[in-house]
């Protein structure tokens, strides 16, 4: 460590070695991967979970191009393997393939040309980077012509078989199989799913896999990486090669990310040993199979880079567009389960590796599917149904316990909600958190009606979304706004009980020599029961009363005039407090 510098953003193996950049040795994945012998895999992990380099590091000890460079591994554990003969059981097959290696990391669009472009734009690179091809007899008039019609910008059908080709084409040249390793393939797929030009792209993409991983006869290996396992009926059809690893699975487990073990003894060399138990609340916490204590490498480097200084280093970098669409548009168990999960508390959900993004905007374990592949959510525990459970599941059939991986994600969800709220200069919602604690109701109406018609669109899903569903939908994002604002000043709960006739919040002061405790109903207008919105506000008071919701903080000593109540009346995008 004293040696190394620790440097962010290097995803290039040899820079990393010649540069002597920080770098915990990782070299193992080769030893295993190999071993294993699987003719395809696909490896899905985190964002800033150390993928890209690992592929780097993959490329150079297989690559011919890399055929002098074995001291780039010197020191390294896979350079040091050795069979019980007492042989180095790995340094003969340093630099002895082609390889392939592409990465659509950068293939990002909001139109389904703009993202073929951008394909063969990667695939045109891999062509030139290899022109020497078109010298001598390897190519015969025909395929250097065919050689010649790849480039950006070209026809679909001529980009999805052009990686076969390529690999024809080298298999011959070197008179060896060749290795492809595609990093970040699913890159392009979430941009399509937000865009929609879903249904394109996954037409588009089973066709060049197919031929790329499935099909090809000049293939030695394969070896995929990306952050979700998009189902296999979308991209991948027929492709029974392909052995899928994600989150769940033990191989590879330590492979990617730092272990418990790797983190210390690098806060050790860095002078940083007596912050362990901190940095462990902060940045612990993913879990790779049965593997508990993994962490984000982008943290820990960038908390040694900055000299121990805390901060939300990963959850600050790009890649949380998706989660917040889906949260924020999320129906009411989504929002609900959000409330427990900012809490500190963990549910309990079947998980589908297999994403389904079709499935998204309507199935709510989709989602927590998605939030546990993608890093923010991390198994606690795993069970599995001995028995047929009435109104649970079949025999077999595996549940999760599910939370939130630590406190720099839980940090990076807090700071979302505000998001929701306060991405308008318009609408301050701080001023009515204080105009609530201060009692200025008009204040509050005020505050809230601006609130209401900015937000009731953002948390719409658009067509799957009735209009009586709106005011919902913001209600729950707007409680988790309470929870987010008040959470060190209130203890904040929900009775959630269903259909938003009654959905009471209580807000119990921390502090009762400061602050009042409050109870809140919402209630959406009836024009068949009520004449206008004031009539709403009195039916919630009335329901606080026969209800006895106050029952509660009177048996814990707080008087009448300590508890606040309150009535939310919503009709439409319009609001009325009182």
């Amino acid at each position: 460590m004293n040696e190394n510098r620790a440097g962010l953003g290097y995803q290039d193996f040899e820079e990393v070695r010649e540069k002597h950049i920080f770098y915990i040795d990782k070299t193992d994945f080769i030893r295993e991967w190999w071993e294993n012998a699987d003719k395809v895999t696909l490896i899905t992990r985190p964002r800033r979970f150390g993928k890209t380099l690992n592929m780097s590091m993959t490329e150079c000890f297989f690559s011919n191009k890399y055929a002098d460079k074995g001291s780039l591994f010197e020191g390294l554990s896979i350079w040091e393997e050795k069979t019980p003969d007492g042989e180095y059981k790995f340094r003969k097959l340093q630099g002895t393939f082609p390889v392939i290696f592409l990465s659509f990391a950068n293939v990002k669009a909001t139109s389904f040309n703009e993202m073929l472009f951008k394909i063969t734009k990667v695939i045109s690179d891999l062509y030139n980077k290899n022109d020497f091809l078109l010298e001598g007899t390897v190519l015969n008039e025909k395929e250097q012509k065919y050689y010649q019609e790849i480039e950006t910008g070209m026809s679909s059908e001529l980009a999805t078989e052009a990686i076969h080709s390529m690999s024809g084409f080298m298999q011959r040249y070197y008179n060896q199989k060749v290795i492809i390793i595609l990093d970040e393939y699913d890159t392009p797929m979430q941009d399509a799913w937000i865009s929609g030009y879903w249904e394109e792209t996954t037409s588009f993409f089973s066709g060049l896999f197919n031929s790329t991983f499935k099909t090809n006869d000049y293939l030695e290996r394969g070896l995929i990486t990306g952050i979700t396992r998009v189902a296999k009926e979308s991209i991948f059809t027929g492709m029974n090669n392909l052995d899928v690893i994600t989150t769940t699975s033990n191989e590879y487990a330590t492979c990617f990310g730092f272990t418990e073990e790797e983190v210390f003894t690098a806060l050790e060399d860095a002078g940083l040993g007596s912050q362990k138990e901190k940095v462990k609340k902060w940045y612990d916490g993913f879990t790779f199979g049965t593997h508990m204590d993994i962490y984000n490498p982008w943290s820990i480097v960038s908390f040694i880079k900055k000299e121990g200084k805390y901060d939300t280093y990963w959850s600050n970098t790009s890649g949380n567009g998706l989660v917040n669409q889906l949260i924020q548009k999320g129906n009411q168990d989504i929002k609900q389960t959000m409330e427990d999960l900012l809490q500190g508390k963990s549910f309990e959900a079947e998980i589908d590796e297999r994403i389904v993004f079709d499935q998204l905007n309507g199935s709510t374990n989709a989602v927590w599917s998605l939030l546990l592949a993608t890093g923010y959510l991390k198994v606690l525990n795993v069970r599995t149904l001995d028995t047929d459970e009435a109104g649970v599941g079949e025999e077999g059939d595996t549940f999760y316990t599910l939370t939130i991986t630590n406190l720099e994600v839980r940090k990076m969800f807090r700071r979302m909600v505000k998001g929701w709220f306060g991405g308008n200069a318009e609408i301050p919602y701080n001023n009515f958190i204080k105009a609530l604690l201060i009692n200025d109701v008009d204040g509050m109406n005020e505050f809230m009606n601006k609130i209401a018609l900015h937000s009731f669109s953002s948390f719409d899903i658009a067509k799957t979304v009735s209009d009586d569903d709106a005011p919902e939908r913001f209600y729950h994002g707007f409680v988790l706004g309470l929870m987010v604002e008040l959470s060190g000043r209130f203890e904040i709960t929900s009775n959630r009980e269903s259909g938003f006739g009654r959905y009471d919040v209580m807000l119990v002061p921390l502090n009762r020599e400061r602050d009042c405790a409050y109870i809140i109903e919402f209630k959406v207008h009836k024009p068949r029961k009520e004449k206008d919105l004031a009539q709403t506000v009195e039916n919630a008071h009335s329901q606080i009363e026969e209800k006895l919701y106050d029952a509660k903080l009177i048996a814990d000593g707080f008087s009448l005039e300590q508890i606040r109540k309150y009535g939310f009346a919503f009709q439409g995008k319009e609001c009325l407090i009182g």
